[in-house]
Parts: C-alpha cells; sequence; structure tokens
C-alpha cells in the first residue's frame, strides 16, 4: 500500500471540499483562504499522484506534506483560528518549492560515463 498516493486523494477531497466551502459558505478573507488553499492543495496532490508514477517518491512527499501544511494553515485561519498559523505557511510553500526543485534535478538528463 502506498501511503503517498493515499494521502494525495484524500488531499484531492480535502481540496475540492475547501474550494466549496469558500465559495458558498465562506466570504471575505476566509474565502480567499480557502481558494488559495484549495488551488495549491489540488494541483499538488494530483503532481504527487504523477511523481510517483515516475517513481520520485521524494518529491511525492513533499508535495503531499508541503501542501497539507501550506493549505491546512490557510484553512485554519479561514476557520477562525489564530493569525499566527500563518507564519508556519511559508514552510509548507517551502517544503513544495523543494519537491519541484528535486523532481527538477531526477528527471534531468545524466552525463554519460
Amino acid at each position: 500500500m502506498n501511503w503517498i498516493a493515499i494521502v494525495a486523494a484524500l488531499s484531492g477531497a480535502m481540496a475540492v471540499a475547501a474550494g466549496a466551502f469558500g465559495a458558498h459558505g465562506a466570504s471575505g478573507q476566509a474565502a480567499e483562504w480557502l481558494k488559495t488553499g484549495g488551488q495549491y492543495q489540488l494541483v499538488h496532490a494530483v503532481a504527487a499522484l504523477v511523481a510517483l508514477q515516475w517513481a520520485a517518491r521524494g518529491p511525492a512527499a513533499l508535495f503531499v506534506g508541503g501542501g497539507l501544511v501550506f493549505a491546512g494553515t490557510l484553512y485554519l485561519m479561514a476557520l477562525g483560528l489564530p493569525r499566527w498559523l500563518g507564519a508556519v505557511t511559508p514552510i509548507g510553500g517551502a517544503a513544495l518549492i523543494v519537491g519541484w526543485l528535486w523532481l527538477a534535478w531526477l528527471l534531468a538528463p545524466k552525463p554519460a560515463r
């Protein structure tokens, strides 16, 4: 069983739910946080599933984990938890960036030996 694929699939569901809540049940800044979190989480859930197909488990794990931290902190703030959680959001964003850089490195042509 591949825990990364399972979490990626659950992240996709969570992203759609957050986006729907942002569009229909929230307003103002909370709606924006839900929309942004949903977009990032959904894109990275799909990216994780694709990366797994290329046997790139490390980047896939960063996409899932980073997406959960990035989007999760935005969701929590949208639900009324303290705004200091916004200081944690960039940690998730950094994980996403590292995941993309790692994936690029894995996919780059290697010099012949």
